[in-house]
């Protein structure tokens, strides 16, 4: 008898401790109790970036597949990754105006996306539900993306992983590509756990601006402006391109008479008469504008105000996730509650590195694209994506013979404190509020610091660039489709490494206060900035060249 009531007692014990493990479980975020990040298999096998990988794409019939690529639709072939066979996934090209690119090029060396569950679901690689293969196009370093999403990712920031691959097609040698790791569902599991918030690509590539119009980005008609992709018509720095015939604007055969600018065609607004900024039209004068929406700004409470954003969400989003976000877009542009609508150090960190590149075919350059917004309970961070224009390469000036010199000096010295070209720190809420806050900027500064004192303080980013050049380069080398000479990759990789080290030297000039960290005050003060006039950010590969048009992947 006596042994029934222990039983007893003893069952009554278990079940309470049952319950209390179930509530704390449910309960565990209130509680303080972070839930632990999916740990990938993938993150260790195709994406350990001790080596360069191998992927064999067995397709019957490649070359009808290549015919039809800027259809980017998918078809089905079998992928070998490391010696592991995967049947039936899907293959397409991706990009935008990047698969035009390609063709002026002159080969097939395309972007891809490789879907393991686009015809079996289910099916992934260690986890892994689709990965991008980045042909490193308009990037003679190989190594811009690479060594962005590794500072991103070092410095705490949620990043795509990536490796280097060298792709072979029915096991003929086609390429070394990047392996990124795509932002969906398998890279939020990784890095917020199962229970992930909402996650948006705003994107318009509009012409001109305007609130929520999303036109997309007219290629035909700006390479008739700018006299082809491979800008036949470009001028030097300080000069703009010939005109075509403008309609009601007079015409210019052959450009520009006594400095005058006149109304530029089709509505491509970005100048007034009459001006010019200091230094020529980088990023084309600011003609591009992001539409409200993708700058992230709050204008009402119609969701229609912004399409941008919610027609491009990558996961399943309902009425009450638009109101949230619309509500904390509201909050961030009043600059009130700042910690509730924003992740502070994660998109501090993120800015930090994305500054320190230099990139502008992003958030901070005027076509504002090339982000991901990541939301959670009405807190707002960003994700990066698409850095192989960065160090100064959406910048970078060239002549019709895709020579010629570059801004190096403007972007080694680049203003860490007003860090937006083609537009202004406050039409980007999502970045403004740094600068609008003394405690944030303060923030925004230490951790610049402490950045810089990671990589840079005792040689280890010397020895890390110089490790990687030394693993690929055997393959760049013999990479038969490659968009550069393996002499303009090692210029390109030697300029790299320049670049960065000159940056830094300027960065901590900017945070001591001997350079001056404003856009303004580098006007009023160029005598203390840093020398680099000795590299050639068109060394590194750049927009201007052949292709002449920034991606959009």
């Amino acid at each position: 008898m006596s042994t029934h009531k222990q039983i007893d007692k003893i069952c009554c014990g278990v079940m309470l401790f049952t319950l209390i493990v179930t509530a704390v479980f449910i309960n565990g975020e209130r509680l303080g109790i972070m839930p632990v990040m999916a740990q990938a298999g993938y993150a260790s096998r195709l994406f350990d970036d001790s080596r360069v990988h191998s992927i064999d794409i067995v397709m019957e019939d490649w070359d009808s597949f290549l015919d039809t690529c800027e259809n980017e639709e998918y078809s089905a072939c079998s992928v070998v990754i490391d010696n592991e066979a995967y049947k039936n996934v899907g293959i397409r090209a991706k990009g935008n105006t990047s698969l035009s690119q390609v063709k002026e090029y002159g080969n097939d060396r395309y972007s891809f996306k490789i879907e393991f569950d686009c015809y079996e679901k289910g099916n992934s690689y260690h986890g892994l539900d689709k990965i991008s293969l980045n042909n490193i196009i308009q990037d003679n370093t190989y190594m811009k993306d690479y060594l962005t999403y590794k500072m991103m990712g070092d410095f705490g920031v949620a990043a795509p992983l990536c490796s280097y691959v060298y792709i072979t097609v029915n096991g003929e040698d086609w390429g070394l590509y990047l392996a990124v790791e795509s932002v969906e569902e398998s890279f939020l599991a990784r890095n917020y756990g199962n229970g992930y918030g909402n996650l948006y690509k705003p994107d318009s590539m509009d012409m001109g601006g305007g609130r929520g119009n999303g036109d997309k980005f007219d290629r035909e008609g700006m390479e008739e402006f700018f006299g082809g992709a491979r800008g036949e018509n470009r001028k030097d720095a300080g000069e703009m391109p010939e005109m075509p015939d403008a309609g009601a604007s007079p015409e210019f055969p052959g450009g520009f008479e006594d400095g005058e600018i006149p109304e530029l065609p089709g509505g491509m607004g970005g100048f007034e008469p009459g001006e010019m900024p200091e230094g020529g039209p980088p990023q084309f004068g600011g003609m591009f504008k992001g539409s409200s929406d993708v700058l992230l700004q709050y204008t009402d409470d119609a969701s229609d105000s912004y399409k941008n954003i919610f027609d491009n969400a990558k996961t399943d989003i309902t009425g009450t996730d638009k109101k949230r976000l619309i509500a904390s877009l509201k909050k961030l542009g009043q600059g009130e509650d700042i910690e509730d609508v924003v992740d502070v150090e994660a998109v501090i960190r993120y800015f930090v590195v994305h500054n320190f590149v230099c990139n502008f075919d992003s958030y901070t350059g005027s076509m504002v694209h090339n982000f991901y917004l990541y939301e959670k309970d009405g807190q707002l961070s960003m994700i990066p994506w698409d850095y192989n224009l960065a160090f100064g390469g959406f910048e970078a000036q060239s002549d019709a013979d895709g020579n010629g010199g570059s801004n190096a000096n403007s972007m080694v010295n680049f203003p860490i404190d007003s860090p937006v070209s083609g537009g202004s720190v406050e039409e980007r809420p999502m970045l403004a509020w740094i600068f609008n806050n003394e405690e944030y900027t303060q923030m925004y500064h230490q951790y610049f610091q402490e950045f810089l004192d990671s990589y840079f303080a005792d040689g280890y980013f010397e020895e890390m660039i110089s490790s990687v050049k030394e693993m690929i380069a055997p393959y760049v080398e013999k990479d038969p489709t490659k968009f550069c000479s393996y002499e303009e990759f090692e210029k390109g990789t030697d300029t790299l490494k320049q670049f960065c080290l000159l940056r830094t030297e300027s960065i901590s000039g900017q945070l001591a206060g001997t350079i001056p960290s404003t856009s303004e005050g580098q006007q009023q003060d160029k005598t203390a900035l840093v020398d680099a006039s000795g590299i050639s950010i068109s060394d590194m590969g750049t927009m201007a060249g052949r292709g002449g048009f920034p991606s959009h992947r």
